[in-house]
């Protein structure tokens, strides 16, 4: 008789702590989908770019697929354009040996004559704009390798180390770019 109250007791010990697990998650489930360890704001739904929606100068050879893309959308290049240009290019060269991993993108629908070394400047199409229009004007992108629009940065508030700590989690688990 013992041997059978011994049985239920350890089956209870590991079968009682998923089921509890269960239940709370299935309960609340606000608890594990409001908190998340980005810094960066999420792009609900993602949006997914085709190659026409972003239009590189003939004398570019670009994309936005194979390679993860910090991308700037704004009207026009402005002091603080050019600064948190430089603030990509500094997230860029501190990540290291993954910096061949990203590019530097500027998207802007009118003509620029922004000189900075290593910045893809490109058009986007009216479509992307309706897309990026529910975001305030001049705000910084990640695109992951698939061309898919995945985060939002400020960059009035943008905080590099936290963009760092996003690019190697993602970095750390991405099989692709």
């Amino acid at each position: 008789m013992s041997s059978k109250k011994e049985l239920w007791v350890l089956l209870a010990a590991f079968v009682l702590p998923i089921t509890l697990g269960t239940v709370f998650f299935y309960w609340n489930p606000t608890v594990f989908t409001n908190t998340t360890v980005n810094y960066g704001e999420f792009v609900n739904p993602i949006i997914a770019t085709e190659q026409q929606d972003v239009t590189f100068p003939q004398h570019a050879k670009s994309s936005l697929r194979g390679i993860w893309t910090l991308a700037y959308a704004t009207e026009r290049c402005d002091k603080a354009c050019i600064q948190t240009l430089k603030n990509i290019k500094t997230i860029r060269i501190l990540m290291n040996e993954d910096m061949r991993r990203i590019q530097r993108l500027l998207l802007t629908n009118n003509n620029t004559a922004i000189q900075e070394a290593g910045v893809l400047i490109a058009r986007p199409s009216q479509s992307l704009r309706q897309k990026l229009g529910k975001f305030p004007n001049n705000s910084l992108f990640l695109i992951d390798p698939l061309g898919n629009v995945m985060l939002r940065y400020d960059p009035q508030t943008l905080d590099l180390k936290r963009v760092i700590k996003d690019l190697q989690r993602l970095f750390k688990y991405s099989r692709i770019g």
